[in-house]
């Protein structure tokens, strides 16, 4: 269910930050989306989207979760409580008569016990939080709303709660290695973020999201942890180039704990990266995540 999980501590007296980015197993989808599909695509069933969203939720004791239409843009929500979703509310206009899904590429709040999260199969993931402060945030950072700068916006709008000290965690996406571009392509990203250069692991021009990723947040401030599988080449992933476009979708998922949190422990599924504890905002323990400039596929 998780390629890595961090739960709140319960010795956080001031509600901690919880985080977790899914994988494919766990969940009741069938066929290209077997089986946590957690996206909104016409090709899955509502009653098995359904399942899989009861599992997650139950996995982790969450009220319903809040996710935007993405579009690829700069666009960030701040979720206020007046905007607190239902059950459903997830699947947009996939429930007939609901309203669909706002568009925005980032979701913010202060509000604890109000989970946010972003969907992906290749582009890059990115939760952010000050905990601290009780500010969270999640990002939908693909090729084109990363070049635009949908992660700056999103802490610019994480300042204007009140963060100050945020830390990022990007998660699954494709790698370096894998994501094959055009060479004019790849020239025109690197001008505007020269870190994104790279070559697949066969030699052609590529983009590393990733790297580009962490190269803007660490300009913005942000302190920045990396457990980022390769979505093309892990099979416990979904990925939208391996699949062509037939496929699910895993998330991003994060969220403020009330006083008395869950405790903090590793997930116990799949090879797993251990979980951080938030029980003290002035240290981390980190994963095996792998180290920078490293391919996650050459590691294979």
């Amino acid at each position: 269910m998780f390629a890595f999980l961090s739960e709140p501590s319960s010795d956080d007296r001031a509600g901690g930050v919880g985080l977790a980015f899914t994988d494919r197993e766990g969940g009741s989808s069938v066929g290209a989306f077997a089986s946590l599909n957690l996206g909104r695509t016409g090709e899955d069933e509502p009653a098995a989207l359904r399942a899989n969203m009861a599992a997650l939720r139950a996995r982790l004791s969450l009220a319903p979760i809040s996710f935007v239409h993405q579009v690829h843009g700069v666009t960030v929500r701040t979720l206020t409580r007046a905007e607190l979703p239902g059950p459903d509310t997830w699947l947009g206009d996939r429930v007939p008569g609901q309203t669909p899904l706002a568009s925005a590429d980032a979701l913010v709040t202060d509000l604890p016990g109000a989970p946010l999260a972003i969907r992906v199969a290749d582009c890059v993931p990115v939760l952010l939080a000050d905990v601290g402060a009780g500010v969270i945030g999640a990002a939908h950072a693909g090729r084109r709303g990363l070049l635009a700068g949908v992660l700056a916006a999103t802490t610019a709008r994480m300042r204007e709660l009140g963060a100050v000290r945020i830390r990022a965690w990007i998660g699954p996406h494709i790698c370096g290695d894998c994501y094959e571009v055009p060479a004019r392509m790849r020239d025109e990203a690197c001008a505007i973020i020269p870190e994104l250069a790279a070559t697949t692991g066969w030699g052609t021009p590529s983009l590393d999201l990733g790297a580009g990723a962490r190269a803007v947040l660490e300009r913005e401030g942000v302190a920045v942890e990396r457990h980022d599988p390769c979505t093309r080449t892990s099979p416990a992933l979904f990925s939208h180039r391996r699949d062509n476009g037939l496929t699910g979708r895993q998330i991003g998922l994060i969220w403020r704990a009330g006083r008395g949190g869950r405790s903090a422990r590793t997930a116990r599924a799949g090879t797993l990266i251990p979980a951080v504890s938030f029980a003290d905002d002035r240290d981390v323990v980190r994963g095996r995540g792998r180290s920078e400039g490293e391919s996650a596929c050459r590691e294979r």
